[in-house]
């Protein structure tokens, strides 16, 4: 985005110098360029779901166009500040909002948020000594969302589009799990337009990504773009398998139902079923308002979803009425943002990394920055694509924040800092681990190196399959896997099975304990169970959860092997790609012998008949959620309890979850789960229960 931040200094530079010697000729001529430009990072932003610059960057550029238009008024009168930002995509039919979906005007430090207070109070003439009640809530960052119920039945959903028109989005929208289609209530209003948020959690988000690069689809930016990519599927299938949330915040017409707050609009959503977030909270003045801003921001990390600011409304709907609205903003309500966790840094270079499905990621390795607290030294740039939207050089000068307060992301180059010997970044089309043509198969996002013998593929096959959750070997770790590779001990996951003492003496620094702790983990690995040992095999699309639905669908190894393709398809969330996949596997008689082989070792692969025997099936029907450090249990162990005993495992609290097992420092799912009064249980609770 050279252009970008070449205009910005020209307009920055023409603002400043401003004077009675100042041209309009020119002022025109810089805000017909930033205003194009703005509609092209508008399209970006909304309709293509992958924005070129940050949102920081974006409102102050905003603000800049607004200043030249202060400057000289006439620009405003056809100017795109003056409208809501984004437009309705041709990929969908376009309908009209009954009434328009506005934009938030936003401020960005407690300052700000006085003076709007004081806006507030000058318009309406208010007391001095009389205080105003406001809503405050976190700024989600997400999809923006009109959800129509007619009857108490949902019957439309749209996006906001322009402000005036959306893209109908229905049947996706219908698919988010935690929607109801009919709301619960006998006395139903007539008519009730909702509007909301559709967001990914941040393990969801991750989750996704992971599998994104599995399949060979292109990753998300970050879980805004992740949501609104999801809502914009042509096919609904495809959004119903993404863990989309949604709550609802605001309103447009109603009929048949009223309110006099917003408290009491939110309340009475809860109330028919309808999700609404568990921050919000009554300020009963402006500076209580202040010390919930700066509350939230410093515990913004510790919840379960993105959030880039906070929201403040006026609590009374009738002075909502009284202060209307001003251009695209409403007058009674503001957009607290907070300062973007970012920092600049220099890329030292690109490496090109190899997955254990061959996939080929360039990665950047930069100077080492803190950002939120976390050092961060890498960053992956996706593929190709990602690196040529960006145009992300070795050397550059980048802004860097955490996407979704997790993954270290790149936002944008600073290209007045750039080498004029500067070229752009190319994946090689050589597999960097064993030279092999590396290949960008048809309909997939990334290249692939198709070495089935690629020593970097081998090592992330086996990393994976000495994992946790997969045979649980727990004292190979990652560096010892690539030693055992390069020393020609290790091929293939038979080969782990077949180490002994001799071998292991080969490995730099191992004394005498550690080759029997390692011998003795390998050992113990071999006490396993059939999902286990399938999802351990790594097969595109087969994770953890539909290695399970496998071994209970096919019980033994034999049955998994000699599966059909309409067995598989019969399998519980088995869909054609996954079978094929899986199919692709089982018909290779190298897998086949491999598999056999690791049984012949000594493995034992309990059956999840087997495994249900051994519990005690207490937990049967009993949903949990696990949050905070158990003392003396890992999350994964506890997980393995739950599920050995009969219980299943939710990511996230929501009104289906029977217990919160929590530990110490759990973050925002206790606060989730008193609000929905889900029961809470630390680990002596929990024990006891699967004994008794």
């Amino acid at each position: 985005m050279k252009a970008f931040y070449k205009l910005n200094q020209e307009l920055d530079k023409f603002i400043l110098s401003f004077g009675p010697k100042a041209k309009f000729s020119k002022a025109k001529e810089l805000w017909e360029k930033a205003t194009e430009l703005m509609s092209s990072l508008d399209m970006s932003y909304y309709s293509d779901d992958a924005p070129l610059i940050s949102d920081t960057d974006y409102d102050l550029f905003v603000k800049k166009i607004e200043k030249l238009e202060d400057l000289y008024p006439d620009l405003r009168r056809d100017s795109p500040t003056q409208r809501v930002s984004g437009t309705a995509s041709s990929s969908f039919n376009k309908v009209a909002h009954k009434t328009p979906m506005l934009s938030l005007a936003n401020t960005y430090n407690a300052e700000e948020l006085l003076d709007f207070n004081l806006r507030v109070l000058k318009f309406l003439d208010w007391p001095k000594d009389k205080e105003i009640g406001y809503l405050v809530e976190p700024k989600l960052d997400g999809l923006a969302i009109e959800v129509i119920f007619e009857d108490g039945h949902l019957v439309r959903a749209l996006t906001r589009g322009d402000g005036t028109t959306g893209e109908d989005v229905t049947e996706n929208v219908k698919t988010i799990k935690t929607l109801p289609h009919k709301l619960k209530t006998l006395k139903t209003p007539k008519l009730l337009e909702l509007r909301g948020e559709i967001l990914l959690f941040k393990e969801d988000f991750l989750e996704l990504n992971k599998q994104q690069e599995e399949d060979g689809e292109a990753t998300f930016a970050n879980p805004r773009n992740a949501a609104a990519g999801s809502i914009r599927q042509l096919d609904p299938a495809i959004t119903a398998a993404r863990p989309l949330k949604i709550f609802f915040y605001g309103f447009g017409e109603i009929d048949g139902v009223n309110f006099k707050t917003h408290q009491e609009f939110e309340e009475k959503l809860l109330s028919y079923g309808l999700p609404v977030n568990n921050q919000a909270q009554i300020c009963k003045n402006i500076d209580d308002v202040v010390k919930y801003y700066k509350k939230l921001e410093s515990k913004r990390h510790e919840l379960d979803y993105d959030i880039d600011g906070v929201v403040v409304k006026i609590n009374d709907l009738s002075l909502q009425k009284t202060l209307g609205t001003i251009a695209k903003s409403p007058r009674w309500a503001t957009a607290a943002k907070f300062k973007p966790e970012q920092a600049q840094t220099v890329v030292e270079k690109i490496d090109v990394q190899v997955g254990r499905t061959g996939a080929l990621t360039p990665v950047a390795i930069m100077k080492p920055v803190k950002v939120g607290g976390v050092t961060i030294t890498h960053a992956t740039l996706h593929n190709q694509d990602e690196v040529d939207r960006k145009d992300v050089r070795q050397g550059d000068h980048v802004i860097i924040q955490r996407a979704g307060d997790v993954i270290p992301e790149i936002v944008s180059v600073v290209f007045e800092k750039r080498a004029k010997n500067s070229k752009p970044f190319k994946i090689p089309l050589i597999c960097p681990s064993c030279q092999s043509v590396a290949k960008k198969p048809a309909g997939e996002a990334v290249l692939r190196c198709l070495n089935p013998l690629c020593p970097a593929k081998i090592k992330e096959g086996l990393k994976h399959f000495v994992s946790r959750r997969a045979m649980n070997v727990e004292k190979l770790g990652d560096k010892l896997i690539e030693q055992l590779v390069d020393l020609k001990l290790v091929f293939k996951f038979s080969d782990i099975y077949r180490l002994s003492h001799k071998d292991l003496e080969k490995l730099p620094r191992q004394g005498e304990k550690s080759i029997q702790n390692l011998l003795d983990s390998i050992e113990k690995s071999k006490n396993s169970s059939l999902s286990r040992l399938i999802y351990a095999c790594g097969i595109r699309f087969v994770g953890e959860q539909t290695a399970k639905i496998l071994a209970r669908q096919f019980e033994t190894l034999d049955g998994f092997l000699n599966a059909s393709e309409e067995a598989l398809l019969n399998a519980h969330e088995v869909g054609e790609k996954v079978a094929k996949s899986i199919l692709e596997q089982i018909k290779n008689p190298l897998f086949k012998k491999e598999l056999h082989e690791i049984v012949r070792l000594g493995v034992i692969l309990k059956t999840e008949a087997q495994n249900k025997k051994q519990g005690s099936q207490k937990l049967s029907g009993l949903s949990f959620v696990v949050t905070g450090t158990l003392e003396g249990l890992s999350r994964d162990e506890a997980k393995d309890l739950i599920e050995l005993h009969g219980g299943t495992v939710q990511s996230s609290v929501s009104k289906k979850t029977n217990y919160l097992l929590c530990g110490e420092s759990p973050g925002s799912k206790l606060d989730k789960a008193q609000a929905l009064e889900v029961k809470v249980i630390d680990l002596k609770e929990f024990m006891e229960f699967i004994k008794n």
